[in-house]
């Protein structure tokens, strides 16, 4: 009930901002153009300093072998979520993009505190990285309909390889930085919610509700996302050891997290329906109200 309780507060947190998000677009405060250099901002700014500020902690034997285990593990939960996305929704490349890839910096990263304290952030931030490179290219290449093919150049100049670089060169020197820039990059990774949430709500704004609640692909999309990868994922996550139960926590919590914002912001980028795209992110993060506790309940119970 208490977990029930923190996701149906950050529900409404959420929808608040994306009811200040259509308002303003509504009045005219934020247009068309404003929209596109918000999700600008996220990408390669506000993105790169949630993954920077997730390696900022201290560095001890257990959380580097923990880190390792979670790139590992990270980099095969989200390889079987993007090929059961595939094959649910090959010839749907907005539906393969929401069903693949989830929504850890907002709903992950909150539910992980509660559930585990922050101290479990660190061990996140290997799939929040992986997951935001995935997006930047596969997920690219998924939306604009070509062919898929890795782009090293292209990933290496990414801003999310580049700030991982960055938080791991940081975790694993642990060089001090000064606090003025601590700062400035935990202040910028709390702008995630209000941003992205923002954005969605200037795309439902233009968003018809009733399909969203009437047509079955959006519950498809949801049911694959919430139901089936978080099932996949938890025999995979089953295999790791239980003294990295934390590991383990975090990273099913953020597989289990429902469709991610960033699908809306980058049909938007690549003049795409992000109209329909923000309509599963809506849907699935209602439905997911009901899923995560029941999810959090059976791990609790099992591990």
């Amino acid at each position: 009930m208490e977990i029930l309780g923190f996701l149906i507060d950050k529900l409404f947190i959420m929808f608040l901002f994306m009811l200040i998000g259509v308002i303003l677009f509504r009045k005219n405060i934020i247009t068309e153009a404003g929209s596109e250099s918000l999700a600008n901002l996220l990408i390669h700014l506000i993105l790169p300093c949630v993954i920077i500020n997730g390696f900022l902690t201290e560095r001890t034997s257990e959380k580097l072998y923990g880190f390792l285990v979670s790139l590992f593990a990270s980099v095969l939960i989200l390889s079987i979520s993007i090929l059961a996305a595939r094959k649910c929704f090959f010839k749907n490349p907005i539906g393969h993009f929401a069903a693949a890839f989830s929504n850890p910096g907002f709903f992950g990263i909150p539910l992980i505190v509660s559930v585990l304290g922050t101290g479990s952030v660190f061990y996140v931030a290997p799939f929040i990285a992986c997951l935001n490179i995935l997006q930047w290219t596969y997920g690219v290449a998924v939306l604009k309909n070509e062919q898929i093919k890795i782009n090293f150049n292209k990933i290496i100049r990414s801003p999310f390889t580049i700030s991982f670089v960055i938080g791991i060169a940081l975790f694993l020197s642990h060089i001090p930085i000064p606090d003025i820039f601590e700062t400035v990059i935990s202040t910028s990774a709390g702008l995630n919610t209000p941003i992205a949430m923002i954005v969605s709500g200037i795309y439902l704004a233009k968003a018809n509700i009733r399909p969203m609640l009437t047509q079955i692909e959006f519950y498809s999309i949801s049911i694959v996302r919430l139901l089936l990868i978080p099932a996949i994922s938890l025999l995979l996550l089953w295999l790791i050891p239980n003294r990295f139960i934390d590991v383990k926590m975090s990273l099913f919590l953020a597989a289990a997290c429902p469709v991610g914002s960033n699908v809306a912001v980058y049909a938007q980028l690549h003049n795409k329906n992000y109209i329909y795209a923000v309509q599963t992110v809506v849907l699935s993060t209602l439905l997911s109200m009901v899923t995560i506790p029941l999810w959090v309940i059976i791990i609790q119970y099992l591990w």
